[in-house]
């Protein structure tokens, strides 16, 4: 199969007697397949449709096939969503800066943390913000998002096409309806878990290692995950017609916007099963399980740890999802983080910043002495090399401690106070006459 350039269209040929698709660039909804100058209209259900879709929304026909939560990994489908804003999740600009995306996930991160907001839609929130943070926060999925939107950062056009024959007898040709591979024999892959872990300032700073209880669903024990109630037989779903997959049609001024979404009455098995009483047809009961996490030094609020496997486990053989821990670390009262450099702020007298002193200071290692020099400015800063935060992956490599130096002026002065303040102006007065002559 090759992708050619043909005038403002892009082409997928598999050979000369097999299709084209010619992506066209002049209708926003549009997806013409050509051969021998006939022309006939499909969707990825097999049918025949009228709304297909162009090469301006190419990017947003996402593979559901590499979506975990969806459908098999044996034969891909793409379906349309409607493509997520994350710059308006977040609550920010298109042109925000990497420190303003940050700061803005942390202030709405403790708005719908799940322990701190006990509303019913408010993890559902978290998670959408925590996505939007995870490719907003990195350059590369960022400028991938930018330029495609949301689908953009994993679609394979190359995929694309395979997988809209893929349900049609092969790369053979246009087939006549579904293939041999219907829905009875797709595996569904289980969904992705998610698990709130809040940390304290030195257990982000230095990684931890804690035991978590999670709640996922397993295969049920009493139909061996089948769904079914023992001694009975699955029928073809009436609703998709056993394809496990219904198309809905909305209107809009730019036509007919036609979306492919899994059967909710058979949850894209295609089948209708009597349901097993103890897990009323699902196949996966919800179970709690306790697991060792370790998480590495230098995690900051909006980090995620990848668990393999240890997600909701999928349907029909197949695979387990994967748990995301989302990291939420407790800010510390005396000691502020900035990336890897730690920030910390102390006041001296107008005596120690003239005659210099030296300072306990706080740090994460503990408390340590700071030489402050003699002549010491106001909002000096002093730096305390590799007393900051590892850096994440990279242990070795630390960030430094800066000590911002606050110089106090006292409000009022005793009279011996004055008085030698008063002999201290004299004799830098007479020090600067004398420095004239």
């Amino acid at each position: 199969m090759a992708l050619i350039q043909f005038g403002s269209s892009c082409v997928a040929q598999w050979g000369i007697l097999r299709p084209q698709f010619a992506v066209k660039a002049y209708y926003p909804s549009r997806l013409e397949s050509h051969q021998d100058n006939s022309i006939s209209q499909i969707n990825c259900l097999g049918a025949l449709r009228s709304s297909m879709f162009s090469h301006g929304s190419l990017p947003f026909l996402s593979l559901t096939g590499n979506s975990r939560n969806t459908h098999s990994r044996r034969g891909a489908r793409f379906t349309v969503r409607a493509d997520t804003d994350f710059y308006s999740v977040l609550g920010v600009s298109k042109t925000a800066t990497k420190a303003e995306i940050k700061s803005a996930y942390r202030k709405l991160a403790r708005s719908y943390h799940p322990d701190v907001n006990k509303d019913s839609g408010a993890e559902d929130k978290f998670k959408e913000i925590s996505n939007a943070y995870e490719i907003l926060s990195d350059d590369e999925k960022r400028s991938l998002y930018d330029r495609y939107g949301e689908a953009g950062d994993y679609s394979n056009p190359f995929d694309l096409f395979e997988s809209l024959f893929e349900g049609m007898g092969g790369m053979g040709g246009m087939g006549g309806g579904m293939g041999s591979r219907g829905s009875r024999s797709r595996a569904i892959d289980g969904e992705d878990e998610y698990y709130s872990l809040i940390l304290d300032f030195k257990e982000a700073v230095f990684g931890v290692e804690k035991e978590i209880e999670i709640s996922r669903l397993e295969s049920c024990g009493t139909c061996n995950g089948s769904g079914a109630k023992a001694g009975t037989k699955p029928t073809k779903c009436k609703t998709c017609g056993g394809q496990g997959q219904v198309v809905a049609s909305t209107r809009t001024p730019l036509g007919v916007f036609q979306q492919v979404m899994t059967c909710s009455q058979c949850n894209g098995t295609g089948e209708i099963s009597k349901p097993c009483g103890a897990c009323s047809g699902d196949g996966r009961v919800r179970r709690t399980k306790r697991i060792s996490l370790k998480v590495p030094a230098g995690v900051d609020s909006g980090s995620r740890l990848r668990v393999r496997g240890e997600g909701n486990a999928g349907k029909r053989g197949g695979s387990s999802g994967d748990l995301f821990a989302v990291i939420e670390v407790i800010p510390d009262p005396v000691l502020k983080r900035d990336d890897t450099n730690i920030l910390y702020t102390c006041k001296i007298s107008y005596v120690d910043a003239i005659l210099g002193t030296t300072l306990k200071v706080p740090t994460v290692d503990g408390v340590v002495d700071l030489k402050v020099p003699a002549g010491t400015q106001p909002s000096t800063t002093l730096v305390m090399a590799k007393k900051g935060v590892p850096v994440l992956n990279k242990s070795k490599m630390r960030g430094d401690q800066l000590v911002r130096v606050q110089v106090e002026i006292p409000k009022r002065l005793s009279k011996e106070e004055k008085k030698l303040v008063e002999e201290l102006a004299d004799m830098s007065k007479n020090k600067v006459a004398n420095s004239r002559r």
